[in-house]
């Protein structure tokens, strides 16, 4: 039944038609449903900006996010947890999880994730968050709407790794929600110290009230720490906390060492992904080298690794020695989307550009940008149609268009000009379309409209064999009814 439903969702998605990718969009989904308002956050405050100061802090002045951590694994084990931070999921030999990335956004495009989510996770065992459950700054007070509210109705249990912005709390709120936690950080010294933000405090009642939310017993999840491993017969998934600037410090190393001798395949899920945007981006361990070290370490039997941060879908199979590894990006699960025609064709660590896979397609990413900056900056001529954008950049990437356009399409000078402007060539001058850009002015890339192009994943374990399956959320009715399946791989785990 799965399979059938699963072959049924490939004829549905964005590498088959424009519909699929939600261009045709004749009934927007019930998620409007579900918001509590229309409220949202703004990187134009000062208040917001001064709240996220950890982030520029950990740049000029070094990351603390190591000695931080220390601290609350500290705290964390002199409660009594288990020094090896094992989680035992309600999981069998057989069985299959959901993971988000990127969620906490609490707008249009996170509660757009929720009812593909609620379809495509019936009888799932758990689901695993990774990186940024709650933007812009991590604050415990701001979960009810962010994660309490869009997953009270998801009957099993939640766990997730932090991203950066909820190390801007200091870790405070996320160690509160999954790991009934609380800390007062000690003092740091110099201009860091000073400045560098706390844990916020936490409003009791409001936090009760969140909690009752997603109060059943079969939703209920504790968590030991910000890093964890959960166990099964067939699988270890092994969460990493990448913090701030995303190094590893030596008592996660060391950890991450000893769980990786378990004899059983493992699959790492990490604040950052490994490989993205066709480049090689692994965390540096504060002992010395990185963490793609231990995962290709053959003994250690890594079969994938999955990253947050990056807001799209992107997979990567590396050959390493005999083997395949899948390197996956899966930030799309609630906050705006990052471009993906900004990705050159794909040649790094031996991949080549047909076996690479992205979400959205790279067409389409260019012609939702086309779409906003055209009516932004009331430049009628900036704009391509889907099929447009997707012959510009096969021309560009030198790949046959991965959905076939509809029609015959004449590739002109404006096109590509567009094209160029709007970061789909290498062009000295163009729009902001990156993610530095995003930092401070998001806002200007999100809208609450279908289509979304968010993602999910729904991965099924076996003895024998994993299968990974990326799911599209456009925000289409339509695709709520039956979402799309974007990418499908499976891996023996013989």
């Amino acid at each position: 039944m799965v399979e059938v439903a699963a072959e049924r969702a490939k004829q549905l998605s964005s590498r088959v038609s424009e519909a699929g990718a939600g261009w045709a969009c004749p009934q927007v989904g019930t998620f409007t449903q579900l918001r509590p308002d229309r409220r949202g956050f703004s990187w134009l405050n000062l208040r917001t900006l001064w709240r996220s100061r950890n982030e520029v802090l950990a740049g000029l002045f070094g990351d603390p996010s190591g000695q931080v951590r220390a601290q609350w694994v500290e705290a964390q084990e002199a409660r009594g947890i288990d020094p090896e931070f094992r989680i035992k999921a309600p999981a069998g030999g057989n069985f299959s999880f959901l993971l988000l990335g990127d969620t906490g956004e609490g707008d249009a495009s996170q509660y757009a994730v929720v009812p593909g989510m609620l379809k495509v996770g019936q009888g799932t065992s758990f689901a695993v968050i990774a990186s940024d459950v709650v933007y812009p700054t991590g604050s415990g007070n701001e979960y009810e709407d962010k994660f309490f509210r869009p997953y009270k109705d998801y009957d099993a249990p939640i766990y997730a790794i932090p991203g950066n912005h909820d190390w801007y709390d200091g870790l405070g709120g996320f160690m509160r929600v999954f790991c009934d936690a609380r800390l007062k950080p000690k003092p740091d010294r110099g201009l860091r110290g000073l400045l560098w933000r706390r844990p916020e405090p936490i409003d009791d009642a409001r936090l009760a009230k969140a909690r009752e939310l997603r109060g059943r017993p079969s939703q209920q999840a504790e968590q030991p720490g910000p890093y964890w491993v959960i166990e099964s017969d067939s699988l270890l998934i092994v969460g990493v906390d990448t913090g701030i600037r995303n190094t590893i410090d030596k008592g996660q190393t060391a950890w991450l060492r000893r769980v990786s001798l378990d004899p059983r395949p493992k699959v790492l899920v990490t604040g950052k992904p490994i490989y993205t945007a066709n480049a090689y981006k692994p965390s540096p361990l504060e002992e010395g080298g990185t963490i793609d070290d231990i995962v290709r370490d053959p003994a250690h039997r890594y079969v994938a690794a999955i990253g947050g941060d990056v807001h799209n879908y992107q997979r990567y199979p590396v050959k390493v020695g005999d083997r395949v590894i899948q390197y996956i990006v899966s930030g799309g699960g609630g906050a705006f989307m990052h471009a993906t025609h900004t990705i050159q064709r794909v040649d790094v660590a031996g991949v080549h550009e047909d076996d690479f896979r992205c979400y959205p397609l790279r067409g389409d990413s260019l012609s939702f940008y086309s779409q906003l900056y055209a009516t932004r900056l009331r430049m009628k001529w900036l704009y391509l149609t889907p099929a447009e954008a997707a012959c510009v950049m096969s021309e560009h990437v030198r790949n046959q268009p991965v959905r076939t356009p509809e029609g015959t399409v004449a590739l002109t000078r404006r096109m590509r000009w567009a094209a160029r402007l709007l970061g789909g060539w290498p062009w000295p001058f163009r729009l902001p379309v990156d993610r530095v850009f995003h930092r401070y002015l998001s806002e200007l890339s999100d809208w609450d409209t279908p289509p979304f192009f968010k993602q999910l994943m729904h991965v099924t374990v076996t003895p024998d064999e994993l299968t990974l399956r990326c799911y599209a959320a456009t925000g289409c009715l339509g695709q709520e009814l039956d979402p799309p399946l974007e990418d499908e791989v499976r891996i023996s785990l013989g």
